[in-house]
């Protein structure tokens, strides 16, 4: 290996062992170090009051204080859960009783199979929690071998130090316990803010797919894990509407009339494209209005008692003489009022007038302000699904 790659190894290895920086707020790391004050003070009083001992013997277990981590700061962990704390600490308690009397006499290898019995008993139980490692292996170093030990002090100074963060988490917003949500449970799609107009970017199914082939403890609640994913996949949609041109959606094959356009033919072209609007145009490409299937609507004689079909032949009919006392060309029912947007503006800056003003299709401008292109809620709707795909 080359010196510069042994310094890249090297420079990566050190990287590795930096610590990740925390992200909580000063008020966030205040209420955990309250929470730990409050949860071994209220702990350590209950038990005295509560326990009978005999001279010598401890009435809290030093594994509590790393318990009080867990439950106060990181109280949505799967490893800080009431069973977790309970159970891992009560039941490692037990596997090191049992290794102090087998193995007593060679402490280093009570010590050893204390703490890895300990592990594969808290794995077989649902209850993992690192401080019952520590438990078990206090059992070993201090030679408990007393089975009443387990539940008193360490149930109970266990099932205390739940209590109080039961009680202290709720009055400081945090949900404990936190529900753990299995593979089992019925799962959700993420949010459709999130994954687009087009459909999820990803099922809760497959979010159990990965986590299953990940196959590693993960110190983090299913649901925060997918809350969190769903809030970064917005993220990035945002991020992605901004870079997102309405030149890059904009349908190309505008149909367009001019204003002396026939009513008939401007007819039978939103018949026969399927379209609901058609841009007016001049010679120069420039928009001058826009005629939709409102307009012909609106400008149908109401008056007339013939249903709707009727009344839009005779709109639509042209006139043989040379006066008229109905509208014939596009100019005359046409919008004048007409909204367009440039082809390089943000397609972000037009999903509110999509949403919120009620227009259907805009029409796009490039060098000049000739028309280049018409964007339509289906474009949209495509441009969101695509981004989705991404």
């Amino acid at each position: 290996m080359s010196n510069a790659r042994w310094r890249d190894a090297m420079h990566a290895w050190l990287q590795a062992l930096r610590p990740a920086p925390m992200r909580v707020d000063a008020g966030e790391r205040l209420r955990v170090v309250a929470g730990a004050i409050a949860g071994l003070l209220a702990t350590a009083l209950l038990t005295e009051l509560l326990s009978r001992h005999a001279p010598g013997v401890p009435w809290l277990i030093a594994p509590l204080g790393a318990s009080a981590v867990l439950v106060f700061g990181v109280p949505a962990s799967p490893l800080a859960q009431p069973w977790a704390v309970v159970m891992g600490n009560t039941a490692s308690a037990l596997v090191g009783i049992a290794c102090a009397h087998l193995f007593g006499g060679v402490p280093e290898l009570a010590a050893a199979i204390a703490v890895g019995g300990a592990i594969g008993l808290m794995f077989l139980l649902r209850c993992l929690h690192p401080p019952g490692g520590a438990a078990a292996l206090l059992m070993v170093l201090s030679g408990v071998q007393d089975w009443r030990f387990a539940l008193d002090p360490v149930l109970l100074n266990s099932a205390l130090m739940v209590l109080t963060g039961m009680a202290y988490n709720g009055v400081t917003g945090r949900r404990y316990p936190h529900p753990q949500v299995t593979l089992s449970t019925p799962t959700r799609p993420s949010t459709p803010a999130a994954a687009g107009a087009g459909g999820t970017a990803f099922q809760g199914s497959d979010l159990d797919a990965v986590l299953a082939r990940y196959n590693q403890v993960l110190d983090v609640p299913r649901d925060d894990l997918q809350a969190i994913v769903d809030e970064a996949a917005l993220l990035a949609a945002r991020r992605r509407m901004t870079t997102l041109r309405c030149g890059d959606v904009m349908s190309l094959d505008v149909k367009t009339v001019a204003w002396g356009t026939p009513l008939q033919e401007a007819w039978s072209l939103l018949r026969e494209h399927h379209i609901k609007a058609l841009p007016v145009v001049d010679r120069a490409r420039r928009v001058v209005g826009i005629v939709t299937l409102a307009d012909f609507m609106r400008s149908a004689p109401l008056d007339l008692h013939e249903d709707w079909a009727s009344r839009l032949r005779r709109l639509i009919r042209p006139t043989p003489t040379t006066h008229s006392d109905k509208p014939e060309v596009v100019g005359q029912i046409m919008s004048r009022q007409v909204r367009v947007a440039s082809a390089d503006r943000p397609l972000a800056e037009l999903v509110p007038m999509f949403a919120d003003t009620g227009h259907h299709h805009i029409p796009i401008v490039g060098d000049e302000a000739r028309l280049v292109g018409i964007l339509t809620q289906s474009d949209l709707v495509a441009a969101l699904a695509r981004m989705d795909r991404l």
